[in-house]
């Protein structure tokens, strides 16, 4: 039966009793409907009225809604009134499926004790399913599995239950059949949530410590703290110490989500709830810092969370140089919101300033560049996405190298090596063919190939240099968008890895060098010429397009010159007139190639990048 969240406020702005709460995650892979089952579950306990509900109301990024993915781990509270006649308080954290975003995901978890397990009755089990499983269970978290999408006609309950069973290892015969969409068997969702998963522990009358899961960037209130109350009480007019950085504020609101921001009285052991503190500084909230009362300390911090690796980097530069200070501010707001984004400057001799940025896949890349142009309105050139890697000098330096143009003098350079990644991909048997052949062309070493009914799962070891660029947009084509893949970076190899520059009328573009393998250079340099010849416009002169390692050519396209009929005009009379007037356009031509600039698009840096077939 449903409890009105009007009511729920006024009957209760004091903490909840302990036992009464349950803070739980949904977890599963992309589009099994964690978003929708969300939305149901606020529906159900009232905290939105009908009028103010709409689809996938957790995702509240413009770029969530058109993509239709979730990339920012959402918190709500709702008050549930149970069959057994009491009223429990629910802390639900709706968190992202895509693997970019695996470190959201890892934050959420952290301030659960449970979690609801969503899987498609018709697609089964996935890679991120998996990976999102095995992390809830590091969390010592009590598991409910939830079978989603009963409804299609091409759901199979029975069979995904076993699967579960046979893949995950987890017990998956009391699984609940629902249809997110719909609304039916969602009721038992809430009976189990309140009866299966575990309340939380903690001592109201121990000093505070609180775990700080999340900040943003908030024009009116400064700067937003999401935090997970583990012992004592936080509450309005409090003056209370970052542990980590030392920073100390006085607690000015203190909230909760249900999913509008609400004013609290306070919170206890248990509790997810916000805070605000006139915090000007972006650097004194860091995710997984403790948070504690500055009078009466706690004693032991919390351990936190493992930071964050990047592992592709890419500069981003401003188009309008004078917009640099614009993009540091927006650049350091961004990455309170976003924990995964790390920065430093850097300057290009053709781009001028801007910052080397660091991510967790190509994804999380394109959505920090697209965020930053559309919320601070700012205009971008990115440069090529890098991996990290690791160069072993003749002066027995070992040095990492975050962009190609600053590679050293090769004679200097004893060996390199390159991330490698365990990859795990499910599919159906009729693209395996299809994948293996990807994996080999990327050179993957297979590790293990094993059968769950009629979906195949295969390891494969494979560089990340060779994913990082299009490895899932052509897995998702050549699989007609049925296979999951996931991965986890292993360890440093040293391989056969040489620069590529890529030289437009005689000069390297420093943005387009990349490292590659030397078996892969001659193929790579010969799409990428290809492609810049169809996106380069144009020019007066004729502009020659070529790939080198070092000093040696290995690809060329050429961009033949603009043609103006400079005798046109030249009606009958001496053909000498006409061939002085084409001499004389030759000779313009050639000084135009040697003192003529080339310019590139925006467009070509971004399309000559995407290395599809």
């Amino acid at each position: 039966m449903p409890l009105n969240a009007a009511n729920a406020t006024a009957t209760a702005m004091t903490s909840a009793p302990q036992d009464s709460i349950r803070n739980f995650a949904i977890i599963a892979h992309i589009d099994h409907g964690k978003s929708t089952l969300a939305d149901r579950l606020i529906q159900m306990t009232g905290g939105l009225s009908e009028r103010e509900m709409k689809a996938q109301v957790l995702d509240s990024m413009d770029i969530e809604r058109e993509r239709g993915i979730t990339i920012k781990a959402q918190t709500v509270r709702l008050a549930y009134k149970a069959q057994d006649g009491r009223t429990y308080t629910l802390n639900l954290i709706d968190t992202p499926g895509h693997v970019d975003f695996g470190y959201e995901v890892s934050r959420s978890l952290a301030a659960c004790e449970g979690s609801l397990l969503v899987v498609d009755a018709s697609q089964g089990v996935e890679a991120q399913t998996l990976a999102n499983v095995y992390q809830a269970l590091d969390n010592n978290h009590e598991i409910v599995p939830v079978l989603n999408k009963v409804d299609l006609p091409a759901a199979e309950p029975d069979r995904v239950k076993q699967q579960i069973e046979d893949v995950i290892g987890l017990d998956a015969s009391d699984a609940i059949e629902i249809s997110a969409k719909t609304g039916v068997g969602v009721a038992d969702v809430l009976e189990a949530i309140v009866h299966r998963l575990p309340a939380p522990q903690g001592d109201p009358d121990a000093p505070l410590k609180a775990l700080l899961v999340d900040s943003w960037y908030d024009a009116y209130l400064g700067v937003v703290v999401l935090v997970r109350i583990i012992d004592g009480k936080l509450r309005k007019g409090m003056k209370i110490r970052m542990m980590r950085t030392g920073a100390v504020h006085d607690v000015e609101k203190v909230g909760i989500f249900t999913p509008k921001l609400v004013d609290w009285a306070e919170l206890g052991p248990g509790e997810l709830g916000f805070i605000t503190g006139s915090i000007k500084e972006v650097a004194d909230t860091a995710v997984g810092d403790t948070i504690t009362e500055e009078r009466q300390p706690t004693a032991e911090p919390l351990p936190g969370f493992r930071p964050a690796v990047p592992v592709v980097f890419c500069g981003l530069f401003p188009v309008d140089a004078g917009d640099f200070d614009d993009l540091r501010a927006a650049i350091g707001k961004l990455r309170l919101n976003d924990a995964a984004f790390t920065y430093e400057m850097e300057t290009s001799a053709a781009l001028g300033f801007g910052f080397r940025c660091g991510f967790l896949g190509l994804l999380h890349l394109e959505i920090v560049q697209e965020r930053l142009t559309r919320e601070f309105d700012l205009e971008l050139i990115a440069t090529a996405p890098s991996v990290v890697y690791r160069l072993k000098l003749t002066d027995g330096r070992e040095i990492e190298l975050h962009n190609p143009a600053d590679m050293p003098d090769p004679v200097k350079i004893i060996d390199i090596a390159e991330p490698w990644l365990r990859a795990t991909i499910l599919t159906p048997d009729d693209y395996l063919g299809a994948i293996l052949k990807l994996c080999q062309e990327r050179r993957g070493v297979q590790v293990n190939l094993s059968y769950v009914g009629n979906r195949a799962m295969v390891d494969y070891d494979l560089p990340l240099n060779e994913v990082v660029f299009d490895f899932y947009d052509r897995l998702k084509s050549i699989s007609k968008g049925y296979a999951s893949f996931d991965y986890h970076l292993t360890e440093y190899k040293v391989g056969d890895l040489v620069k590529m520059q890529i030289l437009v009328n005689s000069e390297p573009v420093d943005a387009l060098s990349m490292l590659v393998h030397r078996s892969q250079a001659e193929k790579r340099g010969r799409v990428m010429v290809e492609k810049l010849k169809d996106l380069i416009p144009q020019h007066m002169f004729q502009i020659p397009i070529q790939a080198a390692i070092g000093g040696r050519i290995i690809a060329r396209e050429t961009i033949r010159a603009l043609r103006k009929d400079v005798t046109a005009k030249c009606y009958g009379g001496d053909i000498t007139r006409k061939r002085k007037l084409l001499e004389k356009q030759k000779e313009g031509k050639k000084k135009m190639r040697q003192f003529g600039k080339v310019d590139i698009p925006q467009e070509a840096f971004i399309a000559a990048l995407k290395m599809g077939e």
